[in-house]
């Protein structure tokens, strides 16, 4: 599809260039990269202050195509229809249906969804079907789907990939905390979609191992945590070395100033849809606020991890993370740390591990905000109150996903309920307050709290897992004919 790239912004060239120095354009030259910056994809230092508001959204000059209520009506290849049949997906999710028609005709899109709205489906669907039938040479991807970290880059693949193999396209994924060497090998060998955090696919860039400048799609995912990470040098720069006349798409559960440069910058005359408000408010998702005395809250916190079923609770720090882990397995509850500190197989295998019930609570920091998705899964418990509105929301955004319900909980302190309040105001939340204590029958009505067992428990490598380890081990080679091929392990769900 030919089309004339106008919008309603100063003039500029693709890569934001243009007119510079005029009247001090707020963009002016790329933002200077920060020594301070975190140097590794999926890293967490100190984030820079978010600039709190929401920006004036474009105005879309070129009228947008209609939502569709069926896959059927989109102008897809039969592959991917009958790879939607194959997989249950039935029909498209609001977001979905709106914006497909616009980004399989060529157009840039600005959409915004909570998490769990079905974005990775929206995006990925028409970078697959645009480049159905193209072949990357070596070093040279065709679409580039940028995320913030690991787990939503790991989520966006498994949830792609029945998609991509459908239509015959090679997925390469590029995180850090993964060899770097096995990651540039993927690249030689061609593969036309590359779904990559900002760090890792720099380094690889750097190294000679990945071009851009054949990239004609580019997907922004989640863009607001990249800027809050302080990647946004680094996603500039990626940016500017893509097609300049390619089609741009940015997703994201919430569009802040942050957010503001990069719509500005390099999306033209977008397509602008927004499912739910920035507030992320889910009909389905209660949220409670618990008043609970500091002496009160591990006990109360342990009763809570003792409930039957899964939960995931997240804390500030990695300390306080292995702290808590290790207390719930002392006290016999099957629990998991996840967080920075952990390498990416640790991480791969304990989301495994909660994925299937093996473990019953994930202790986490704020790794697993964004990019995990686990079916079912009904209560997450903010132990320790986030600073800040949006990592709420993205927290008690991994419950109540595609329509199902949840609980959000946040146990806080007598020192910490002025804060609270002021947080849940910045989110449009009006949670249900309650006083408890442990062993209070309101506690275990909210949440399920029950007294755990006391019997420390050891979690370990699932049969399965430990009999290939064990197979492993002896000092034949196998036979050519049983040689284990590498298998990419899937850990997340393919909802979208």
């Amino acid at each position: 599809m030919n089309r004339t790239r106008t919008n309603d912004y100063s003039p500029r060239t693709r890569n934001g260039s243009a007119d510079a120095g005029r009247g001090g354009s707020r963009f002016g030259s790329p933002a200077p990269r920060r020594s301070g910056g975190p140097a590794r994809s999926g890293s967490y230092g100190r984030r820079p202050a978010p600039v709190q508001g929401e920006f004036a959204l474009p105005t879309t000059i070129t009228p947008a195509l209609p939502a569709v209520e069926s896959f059927a009506d989109l102008s897809m290849p039969e592959q991917l229809l009958a790879e939607l049949g194959r997989q249950g997906v039935s029909a498209p999710f609001p977001i979905q249906g709106a914006t497909l028609p616009n980004s399989l005709a060529g157009r840039d899109v600005l959409g915004r969804g909570r998490t769990g709205s079905g974005k990775t489906l929206a995006f990925g669907l028409a970078l697959l079907a645009r480049t159905a039938g193209q072949r990357a040479e070596p070093r040279q991807p065709l679409g580039l789907i940028l995320v913030p970290t690991r787990e939503l880059a790991q989520q966006v693949t498994d949830a792609l990939t029945p998609y991509a193999r459908s239509v015959r396209l090679r997925l390469a994924t590029v995180v850090g905390g993964m060899s770097i060497g096995r990651q540039a090998g993927a690249l030689r060998g061609g593969a036309e979609v590359v779904v990559a955090t900002p760090g890792r696919l720099k380094d690889l860039i750097d190294r000679g191992d990945c071009r851009l400048n054949q990239v004609g799609i580019t997907v922004l995912d989640e863009a607001d945590q990249m800027a809050d990470m302080g990647f946004m040098p680094q996603v500039t720069a990626l940016l500017d070395q893509v097609r300049p006349e390619g089609q741009r798409m940015l997703f994201s559960a919430t569009l802040d100033r942050n957010v503001d440069l990069l719509v500005r910058r390099y999306l033209t005359d977008p397509v602008v849809h927004s499912v739910d408000p920035s507030a992320g408010a889910v009909t389905t998702m209660e949220h409670h606020v618990l008043h609970v005395h500091g002496a009160d809250k591990h006990a109360a916190t342990t009763e809570i991890a003792a409930r039957e079923g899964r939960v995931i609770m997240f804390l500030d720090t990695k300390h306080a993370v292995d702290r808590l882990t290790q207390d719930l397995l002392n006290s016999g509850v099957r629990a998991a740390a996840l967080h920075g500190g952990k390498s990416q197989p640790q991480r791969t295998r304990t989301l495994a591990q909660f994925k299937t019930g093996h473990v019953s609570v994930l202790v986490a920091t704020n790794v697993a905000a964004r990019g995990i998705h686990v079916d079912n899964l009904d209560l997450v418990v903010n132990v320790d109150p986030p600073t800040d509105h949006k990592d709420y929301l993205h927290r008690g955004g991994r419950t109540a996903r595609a329509g199902e319900s949840g609980s959000v909980v946040t146990l806080v302190t007598p020192s910490q309920r002025r804060g609270m309040v002021r947080l849940m105001s910045d989110a449009g939340i009006r949670p249900q307050t309650t006083q408890i204590r442990s062993g209070d029958e309101a506690l275990h009505r909210i949440t399920g709290a029950q007294s755990p067992s006391g019997i420390p428990v050891v979690i370990t490598a699932p049969v399965a897992e430990r009999s290939k380890r064990s197979t492993s081990r002896g000092r034949r080679r196998p036979s050519s004919t049983t040689r284990r091929a590498p298998v990419r392990q899937t850990v997340f769900g393919t909802a979208a």
